[in-house]
């Protein structure tokens, strides 16, 4: 009889281990609804994705998918500002539910969470001043020490200037709203930054800022929402970007965004 309480105790135990981290990752969506609003993480500063204005109005395709995805939940949508610096922090912590705004997929992200399937593919490109389009057309043209590259900070812009660009003069401004300016005032020769940013400040700043005449984007990535890690979760926001996709929707949403 002791042996087998004992069998049975061990039992027991492991079967209470092995449950335990399922039963704690397995509650957002639950807890989403219960709490009647989903938390949408956003820096505000990537146009067409997410932007904030002077006034603080939030607008861009990720808004509007944000709230198309708490109208679909039956929930209300609430923005949470984030910075590329912090986002990956400020996501562990859980201030928020979801991560929206052009967020690209890496290896990093997706150990603290779940990636819904994507929504768009994209690549880094350079944007200059369009005269200089054709004298910075590949990457060794770029990392030379006379060229002044400008990046954001904190995320995958810095990251790949810093791993790829040794040799030209780096210089970090803090404000993705402005900086572009950069360039275009003079102070700055390239960023390198995802090709649909790149595409956007073209069109914003015609004839003052081109795309560098580059044969490919010298990266290919995928973007995504990062969401809370909850099977259920990830298979209800799954099932609605499919669809955002295929009805065109989401497409809708970035022309809008793009003009």
């Amino acid at each position: 009889m002791n042996a087998f309480r004992s069998i049975f105790l061990t039992m027991t135990l492991l079967s209470i281990w092995v449950a335990t981290p399922l039963r704690a990752e397995d509650g957002a969506l639950d807890a989403i609804r219960k709490e009647g609003v989903i938390r949408i993480g956003a820096t505000g500063d990537y146009l067409p994705y997410s932007f904030r204005d002077a006034e603080g109005r939030l607008s861009g395709a990720d808004v509007e998918m944000g709230k198309d995805l708490a109208a679909a939940l039956g929930v209300r949508a609430e923005f949470v500002p984030t910075t590329w610096k912090t986002l990956l922090d400020d996501f562990k912590a859980g201030k928020f539910d979801v991560l929206v705004g052009g967020v690209t997929v890496t290896p990093e992200r997706a150990e603290a969470g779940d990636f819904s399937i994507s929504h768009d593919h994209d690549g880094k490109r350079p944007i200059v001043r369009c005269a200089d389009k054709d004298k910075f057309a590949t990457l060794s043209a770029i990392d030379q020490p006379t060229v002044r590259v400008v990046v954001n900070p904190g995320g995958t812009n810095e990251r790949f200037a810093r791993e790829h660009l040794s040799q030209a003069r780096l210089a970090v401004w803090p404000d993705n709203r402005t900086i572009f300016e950069r360039i275009a005032e003079g102070e700055a020769d390239v960023m390198v930054t995802d090709g649909i940013e790149v595409g956007l400040q073209a069109v914003r700043h015609p004839g003052v800022l081109c795309p560098a005449s580059v044969a490919e984007p010298f990266t290919h990535f995928d973007k995504a929402y990062l969401l809370r890690r909850d099977p259920a979760f990830k298979r209800a926001v799954d099932a609605w970007m499919a669809d955002a996709l295929a009805s065109g929707k989401w497409q809708a949403y970035l022309n809008a965004a793009m003009h």
